[in-house]
């Protein structure tokens, strides 16, 4: 039978290893990952055992796009959520109650879009929600304004809907550009397509990312707003 070595004492001591090492037993002093939570949902963190620190990403919710108001024209796309990045030294706290934000609400016919909420870790930090798009017939049809974050190590941003058009007229109606009322892309992945001729809206596709802009060519609603995330690494 081998004997047991304590491996640090060994390499100090002159010894060299080389080839695989092998270990049985626990390993002490190693501060790596040990777990993860999620939460897409409201709910509440508890700390597992063994755990000093966590690192929390917190996205809001997007908002969704603009319906597509009258002919010839096309809603804005809903902005997306931000994301705080934060490290967090746990050693003195057991749980923390965490607020996942919900999806601004998909709305029909000359409807602006409705705005995401706020996803939260606590008060430690806040991921900020995105702004619904406008709808076609709204002049200018800016896009959705993506959230902001605070309280982070990290503050990142959403990113807005893409811009509507108010009376485009066009000939043979078949025009699939697809560059209007795309909504907002978050920390996690784009949003939802816009309507174009004859094909739908998306909803929002990340977490946290905005919904699409409608379409006049379909009677297009303006597509809903992805949900905000709450995600937790977890470590020794």
């Amino acid at each position: 039978m081998g004997k047991s070595h304590d491996l640090a004492t060994m390499a100090s001591d002159g010894f060299t290893f080389t080839g695989a090492v092998t270990h049985s037993g626990a390993v002490t002093g190693v501060g790596g990952l040990k777990s993860t939570q999620v939460f897409t949902s409201n709910g509440t963190y508890t700390k597992p055992s063994g755990v000093s620190k966590i690192r929390v990403y917190v996205t809001g919710a997007g908002g969704s796009g603009g319906a597509y108001g009258a002919a010839n024209d096309f809603g804005s796309g809903g902005g997306a959520g931000a994301t705080a990045i934060k490290l967090i030294d746990v050693t003195s706290i057991s749980t923390v109650t965490v607020t996942v934000g919900a999806g601004g609400a998909a709305v029909s016919s000359s409807s602006n879009g409705n705005d995401g909420t706020n996803s939260t870790f606590g008060s430690h930090c806040t991921g900020g929600y995105g702004s619904g798009g406008k709808q076609g017939n709204d002049g200018a049809v800016i896009g959705g304004g993506g959230g902001n974050a605070t309280g982070g190590d990290i503050n990142i941003k959403g990113g807005s809907g893409n811009n509507g058009i108010d009376n485009m007229a066009t000939a043979g109606g078949t025009d699939y550009r697809p560059t209007w009322g795309q909504g907002g892309a978050s920390y996690w992945g784009g949003g939802g397509r816009g309507g174009v001729f004859n094909v739908a809206a998306q909803a929002g596709r990340a977490y946290g990312s905005g919904g699409g802009g409608g379409s006049s060519s379909n009677s297009g609603s303006g597509e809903a707003g992805q949900a905000g995330i709450v995600y937790v690494e977890e470590y020794s």
